[in-house]
């Protein structure tokens, strides 16, 4: 695969605070993707930084590890397979549009899913923010709970819809679907450049930085620092300035912005 290194994986697995069994097992791939969620940010500041985002292995790992920095979708999912293969797995870039708020889905390439092939076939994803924790089983059309939340991967046409609910009596609302083509990094060019730089992309238009954590989540949307609880607990507070934001970046997701 075009962009492919010899990863450092201990390198890697100390970013990310992963101390498990390194066998290419469903227990591992779990544990893997929950140690990422926990340490590497959802995050598009590079883009409001004006820093080229380059989709190959070697910057990915410069970024992630060597600057122990987040990412957006392509980047972390990116990385994250990299680290999947390094390690024995067999591992395949997908290709999903994301769900609208008004209905109906987004381009294909808007985001980049993982399977993950073992003696059953896994969805991973390390690289769609407040989502799924473990990995879900794909070929399962039942719910798969975890977290207080459900999921369902449900057939439609020719796509997979990955769908969520929160709590028992909650509303199902789609995520987003996708098709189970292997992909490469230069399937996703075209669209990680929009989302880099198009005005209509909700990426260019805002800042936002956010990590699980063992109660829920922390997000630094611009000047907002809001905390949730899995429980449903929410605190929110503005910060006071660009010196607030930066002191949270670096204490809460261990950021430091050049410049």
């Amino acid at each position: 695969m075009t962009g492919e290194i010899r990863l450092d994986v201990k390198a890697y697995l100390e970013r990310i605070n992963y101390r498990g069994s390194l066998a290419p097992t469903a227990e591992t791939l779990r544990g893997l993707q929950v140690a990422h969620l926990l340490a590497v940010p959802f995050e598009n500041l590079s883009i409001h930084a004006r820093e080229p985002i380059i989709l190959d292995d070697e910057a990915l790992f410069a970024k992630i590890v060597g600057r122990r920095r987040g990412g957006f979708c392509y980047e972390a999912n990116g990385l994250f397979a990299a680290l999947l293969r390094a390690l024995g797995f067999d591992v395949a870039m997908l290709s999903a549009g994301v769900a609208r708020p008004g209905g109906g889905f987004g381009p294909d390439f808007d985001h980049m899913a993982l399977m993950v092939r073992l003696e059953e076939r896994w969805l991973a994803d390390v690289g769609f923010g407040d989502s799924f924790r473990e990995p879900l089983r794909l070929d399962e059309r039942g719910e798969q709970t975890q977290g207080g939340r459900a999921y369902r991967i449900l057939p439609d046409g020719s796509h997979l819809v990955l769908m969520q609910r929160d709590g028992d009596g909650g509303e199902w609302a789609a995520q987003y679907r996708f098709t189970l083509r292997p992909r490469e990094y230069v399937d996703y060019a075209e669209m990680c450049r929009h989302h880099q730089t198009s005005p209509e992309s909700h990426f260019t238009k805002a800042r936002v930085c956010s990590r699980a954590t063992e109660e829920g989540r922390i997000t630094l949307s611009e000047m907002r620092f809001i905390t949730t609880s899995q429980g449903g607990g929410r605190r929110e507070r503005t910060l006071e300035g660009q010196e607030e934001y930066a002191e949270i970046l670096r204490e809460h997701f261990g950021i430091v912005m050049a410049g």
